[in-house]
């Protein structure tokens, strides 16, 4: 199953969800998720060229890190730019808070946000998760499996907890479905 999953997944070269994987190995996604792992596992101790990664519920053959740069000088590929200091609070903002809407990220950042978060999207590093149900119903924001993959992580529950003192503000508009829990400045 092993060989069959680097098979797909190599074919890919995108993440494959394991939902699809599962069903295209015809077993259950826990059969299929333990193959993974081991998958992983056999790749990370023989120290091989390439690496499983997970991003949310989904898997793709990645390059090893410490191989990256002969990668990259070989085939002559330039680093993606690097993000500015204001797409950089706004990553982390949703990847400590997602999903939230741009007004919650302009108050934490105190300016406007439209710009950075539109290009983001463009980027392929943020993207809509819904809307929010309150009036006017925001558009709720989330990062995405490559701002993930940027990151490091297969998930934001792996990133490490923030500085003692340094808490992001309570998101009470975004967490509260009760109209009576909307704050006064976010009532209409």
């Amino acid at each position: 199953m092993e060989a069959a999953l680097m098979a797909i997944l190599f074919a890919a070269g995108e993440p494959v969800s394991l939902e699809r994987l599962a069903g295209a190995m015809d077993a259950p996604e826990e059969i299929v998720e333990t193959a993974l792992t081991e998958l992983s596992d056999r790749l990370s101790f023989e120290r091989a060229g390439i690496r499983l990664s997970r991003m949310r519920d989904a898997y793709q053959l990645a390059t090893a890190p410490e191989f990256a740069d002969l990668v990259r000088r070989t085939l002559e590929t330039r680093r993606p730019p690097s993000l500015s200091q204001a797409a950089l609070e706004t990553v982390a903002i949703l990847a400590y808070r997602e999903p939230c809407t741009r007004a919650y990220i302009e108050r934490i950042r105190g300016v406007d946000s439209t710009y950075t978060l539109s290009s983001l999207c463009d980027k392929g590093l943020a993207e809509e998760a819904g809307r929010l149900e309150v009036p006017g119903r925001p558009i709720l924001y989330r990062l995405t499996a490559n701002a993930l993959r940027m990151l490091g992580v297969t998930s934001v529950e792996e990133l490490p907890p923030l500085p003692e003192g340094e808490e992001l503000p309570a998101n009470t508009v975004e967490t509260s479905t009760e109209a009576s829990e909307i704050p006064a400045e976010a009532s209409p």
